[in-house]
């Protein structure tokens, strides 16, 4: 078993060996190991030369990691918290996504952040703000919900020539996945001393490869409904869709893995093979990418629909840091067996 945090860190180092331009910028990533540990231990194998720790400004770190994309690096910057994403958005939006349509301009640029709520961090530490950049020509969103996905995401993000956002739950990154055996292997110099002596003792093999942007993944064949979903709420209605298989409901499930491109073409096939369709995100329900989804359905699939797109989301507030009403906000595993059940 492995973690999320591993497999990012893990994959973040062996592009870092494999491609001497990639480096890491952000706050605390350093001595500190980020706010969430994702690259402990990075600093001692890579130096600060190549995990820079940077002062508490969005906006610069990003502008700064935009001009060293533009000159040929292949900057990994991580944003503490994906709400001060909003400090970088007039880097990403009006410089990072139209350096090729207007310049010309390769722009590597890859940012990390941690999304979504779940550990009572309150209402400036918890929110799903991809909703805010869905419509950015030019950007990529990546959203994935286990550990496989998110390394050969990342592997694709880095090497890929454009800005990518690469969105990591909060709530996955203690979860542990199982991985297969490939052709390489990690070495644990980049792991903290628990993790090592686990990966040494189980001489521990990664099989992750790259994943295409744009192809989404059905992880669960169904006829009955379909579950859309992406990030943690993706493995929330993978979980959901095994309790409805026991009250008699076959749901597909489809994990997006990624919102820009979006692969609308497995949504359609899925839609056309069961007639319902529940949406789940965890962001406000007002203007969220479900939303957007439910549109492009209406508009290819209409008349294969049963009974009208559902939607399920957290309603229309900030997200509190008191636990029961966090959790009376975001979407759980009942919710979505609840709406699923009255669809079908």
């Amino acid at each position: 078993m492995i973690t999320f945090t591993q497999i990012i860190r893990e994959t973040l180092a062996a592009e870092m060996r494999r491609d001497p331009s990639v480096f890491l910028m952000g706050e605390d990533i350093g001595v500190y190991g980020g706010a969430f540990g994702v690259t402990r231990g990075l600093i001692e194998e890579f130096g600060a030369p190549r995990v820079r720790d940077t002062p508490i400004s969005e906006q610069a770190l990003t502008g700064i990691a935009i001009g060293a994309a533009v000159a040929g690096l292949r900057p990994v910057i991580e944003i503490m918290f994906m709400d001060f994403i909003t400090l970088a958005v007039d880097q990403l939006v009006n410089m990072a996504a139209k350096l090729r349509p207007i310049y010309g301009l390769d722009c590597p640029l890859v940012l990390r952040t941690p999304s979504g709520g779940g550990r009572g961090y309150g209402a400036t530490h918890s929110q799903s703000l991809e909703r805010l950049f869905m419509g950015i020509p030019g950007l990529k969103i990546v959203a994935p919900s286990n550990a496989r996905d998110a390394s050969g995401l990342l592997q694709t993000a880095i090497r890929d020539n454009g800005p990518v956002l690469f969105l990591e739950h909060k709530l996955l990154y203690p979860m542990r996945f199982e991985l297969g055996v490939s052709s390489f292997q990690f070495p644990v110099s980049s792991c903290n001393t628990s993790e090592a002596k686990q990966l040494e003792t189980r001489n521990w093999k990664l099989e992750t490869l790259p994943i295409p942007f744009g192809v989404a993944n059905c992880t669960r064949p169904g006829n009955d409904v379909t579950l859309i979903a992406w990030s943690y709420m993706a493995h929330l209605a993978n979980q959901a869709a095994a309790q409805l298989e026991q009250n008699g409901i076959d749901a597909e499930v489809i994990d997006l893995l990624t919102l820009a491109p979006l692969d609308i073409e497995m949504i359609v096939d899925s839609v056309k093979n069961t007639g319902r369709v529940l949406i789940v995100e965890e962001g406000p329900k007002t203007g969220g990418f479900a939303a957007e989804i439910a549109a492009q359905i209406m508009e290819r699939a209409h008349d294969y629909l049963e009974k009208p797109v559902r939607r399920l989301a957290s309603p229309d507030c900030p997200i509190p840091s008191a636990k029961h009403l966090e959790a009376a906000c975001i979407p759980t595993v009942a919710d979505i067996v609840r709406e699923a059940t009255g669809l079908c």
